[in-house]
């Protein structure tokens, strides 16, 4: 029997909803996730910066524009530092200026996806996955990567149906 693991980043706090701005205590990437490993029994690991980006949505939104014309590496409070024992990996984001957020950038080079099966998902108000397949490639060079879910963030609670069904094809 295959091991699943779903490796995720998320952030709470004021976002984006179709054209409003809203509080929200879990954010969409961590119920997307969560829908994911109650579908397919797996693994849950979040990857959170050292440093708390700020709540305010327009302020976060330039934070992450400011790391990504770095190319930064934040600081990350914990970090998985082996997936030996998973064959499937779940990677998921919210997309933050056309791709993954620079956290997740952070963990994934430091593991070896060799062999591995991974399927990325994300979370958005209008861009669907931008460039984060692409990205993905690149930093889980080895692996076979499935096609991404796309999860609009004001749907994530509607949506559990449609995650389920994409994870378990996901499967290797």
């Amino acid at each position: 029997m295959s091991k699943n693991l779903v490796i995720y980043f998320s952030h709470k706090g004021e976002n984006y909803f179709g054209g409003a701005l809203k509080q929200i205590e879990k954010g969409n990437t961590e119920v997307v996730a969560e829908q994911i490993a109650n579908a397919v029994g797996a693994d849950v690991f979040e990857v959170e910066a050292q440093k708390t980006y700020p709540n305010g949505y327009y302020t976060c939104c330039d934070e992450a524009k400011k790391e990504l014309q770095q190319n930064a590496r934040p600081e990350l409070k914990k970090q998985i530092d082996s997936i030996e024992k998973y064959d499937n990996i779940f990677v998921g984001y919210p997309i933050w200026w056309g791709t993954l957020p620079m956290p997740l950038f952070a963990q994934l080079e430091k593991l070896d996806f060799a062999g591995k099966n991974v399927a990325p998902f994300c979370t958005h108000e209008g861009s669907g996955l931008g460039d984060s397949e692409r990205d993905i490639k690149k930093l889980c060079a080895g692996a076979t990567i499935q096609n991404g879910l796309a999860v609009r963030g004001s749907t994530v609670f509607s949506s559990q149906d449609k995650v389920a069904k994409w994870a378990k094809s996901a499967l290797k």
